[in-house]
């Protein structure tokens, strides 16, 4: 069994962990909260609610698995060695059970609010049936050999088809929404204060790994939980891509300045005067 080194890189560790779970969690309420007040959901894009349930599911069942599970465990310290660290904290666990539970309350809110001419597209679909037949087809192969450890990483890194379910969902779920608020030139409807939590929880995320890593002076923690690595990369990624999107080249300021009467009077006084 592995221990730590150093208390006080294990309380970093401890620190930075639940700090990234509360950034991630909160992130989830600007958006559900801006629903309810606008009783809307126009402008969020639903593929990406539904491609995010899948995504969060994913990685609930590949936390819960290899924190709870001591078969999983076993498999995993036979596969890294005895004295690795299991790189699956109790705020990872927490922070995808309650990931699953906000996703599906903005479904919900789908289902319930002004939808307008939005709706859930066909490719959406097709990806979700793709994904979950592969992960039932896996099922049923880990089911013969016994290899869970193989089946949860599935869920969590590159194997069948070089795919992983959990970042091929992290990428594929916000390509929809970049894509909307290009075609819309506006992030109306879509909460930056989640993107911006988002964002700092993926930097502690990428701190608590480094913590256990500099402790354990090895680095399987990152190639051996390397779902969790590519997470954070991707989510940072398209964190910044949106916030750019926000702040730079469609800014609210500028929207409201360009639909007020008085930007359109100093418009028509720019014009020059005919005299028919």
């Amino acid at each position: 069994m592995a221990a730590w080194n150093s208390v006080p890189l294990h309380v970093s560790y401890e620190v930075m962990g639940w700090f990234a779970f509360a950034s991630w969690s909160i992130s989830f309420y600007p958006q559900v909260i801006l629903n309810f007040r606008r009783k809307s959901v126009v402008g969020l894009n639903f593929d990406f609610v539904l491609l995010n349930f899948t995504k969060h599911s994913s990685y609930l069942i590949y936390n819960a698995s290899l924190y709870i599970s001591s078969t999983v465990q076993k498999q995993y310290r036979n596969k890294y060695g005895q004295k690795e660290m299991i790189p699956v904290a109790a705020n990872d666990v927490a922070f995808s059970v309650h990931a699953v539970l906000l996703t599906a309350i903005s479904l919900f809110q789908i289902a319930v609010y002004d939808r307008g001419s939005q709706k859930v597209s066909k490719i959406a679909y097709g990806v979700l049936l793709v994904t979950w037949t592969s992960a039932a087809v896996c099922f049923f192969v880990a089911l013969h050999n016994h290899n869970w450890l193989w089946l949860i990483s599935i869920f969590s890194y590159v194997f069948c088809f070089s795919f992983d379910i959990q970042v091929c969902m992290t990428v594929i779920k916000y390509i929809p929404q970049a894509v909307m608020n290009f075609m819309r030139k506006s992030t109306e409807g879509w909460s930056i204060v989640n993107i911006l939590l988002d964002f700092s929880g993926s930097v502690a995320n990428y701190a608590q790994m480094s913590m256990q890593s500099i402790d354990q002076h090895s680095w399987v923690n990152f190639y051996g939980n390397i779902g969790k690595l590519l997470l954070s990369l991707v989510s940072v990624f398209f964190d910044i891509l949106f916030m750019c999107q926000h702040y730079l080249l469609y800014p609210v300021k500028k929207r409201k300045l360009e639909a007020s009467p008085e930007h359109d009077n100093a418009k028509s006084s720019d014009r020059p005067f005919v005299n028919v």
